[in-house]
């Protein structure tokens, strides 16, 4: 149960619940923190036919500095920053998978949490000239590493996303959206974690295979939110479909396409007295 519990808090953090749109820029709070409640439905890894439902705690944090940024839409740091170009450094944690939980990986290693870094570029199509709706082209390349006492290099991932954002939706003030698509990339390490079978895990039912790198199917989010006095109101959508991938016609591979949702509620508890000039 433990480990399930990590595995929906590191996805639902890392996979956009928070990914609502931008505000106008504006005077906000250095930083600020709170706590909330979420509730959805995810599978137990891209391709996987189980699905976890759950309630459970989450943090909030927003931090607004001048390099180091944590706000909905992840946590980074701005190296290079101008009106249509952004180069950033972000993060990104995918969750532990216990195998003797999971049909298709019975008998097999877990997959430990991950730690990802690289660097990303934004490349602004279109903005509003309050700022407040864009249209983004992200480029994030991350390496990916295993989080455990002897960390292992288990390859790199690309994303290539397209991003829109529309603040105060007509008819709806206050309201944020915020959408995602696009491929997903990996090389041969990182495909061969999760979807390779080696030869002493081979069964009648589960093949030996061997994963190859290149096109991991593509991914599609919407995420509605609304800042209330004193909390925050959010939820999201996403659509992932694997055909055509790679590793498509691998054992572990059980659904090629299916639906995550979720949504949440987090109360600020405290905030910072500084305050700070904040665009998108």
């Amino acid at each position: 149960m433990k480990s399930v519990v990590k595995t929906c808090l590191s996805a639902l953090l890392g996979l956009g619940l928070t990914v609502p749109a931008a505000q106008a820029a504006e005077e906000k709070p250095l930083w600020e923190i709170g706590a909330g409640v979420a509730a959805f439905s995810f599978p137990s890894y891209r391709g996987s036919n189980q699905t976890n439902n759950f309630l459970m705690p989450v943090p909030h944090f927003t931090y607004h500095g001048d390099f180091l940024k944590a706000d909905r839409q992840g946590i980074r740091g701005s190296f290079f920053d101008s009106d249509r170009l952004d180069l950033t450094v972000s993060l990104a944690l995918s969750p532990p998978v216990s195998s003797k939980d999971i049909d298709a990986r019975n008998g097999m290693s877990d997959l430990k949490p991950t730690f990802e870094i690289g660097p990303q570029m934004d490349v602004t199509f279109w903005r509003s000239e309050n700022r407040a709706r864009f249209v983004k082209l992200l480029l994030p390349l991350r390496a990916a590493f295993t989080v455990e006492s002897s960390p292992k290099d288990i390859g790199l991932i690309f994303h290539p996303k397209l991003n829109m954002d529309i603040t105060d939706l007509p008819g709806l003030p206050g309201w944020n959206l915020g959408t995602l698509a696009g491929p997903l990339f990996g090389d041969k390490r990182q495909h061969a974690y999760y979807y390779s079978v080696g030869q002493q895990y081979a069964t009648a039912d589960r093949p030996a295979y061997d994963a190859k790198g290149g096109y991991a199917g593509m991914q599609y989010l919407v995420a509605l939110s609304k800042r209330f006095p004193g909390y925050w109101l959010g939820s999201f959508v996403r659509y992932d479909n694997l055909n055509g991938a790679t590793f498509a016609d691998s054992p572990l591979v059980r659904q090629k396409d299916y639906f995550a949702a979720g949504v949440a509620i987090t109360w600020i508890l405290g905030e910072s007295k500084t305050r700070v000039m904040v665009n998108d």
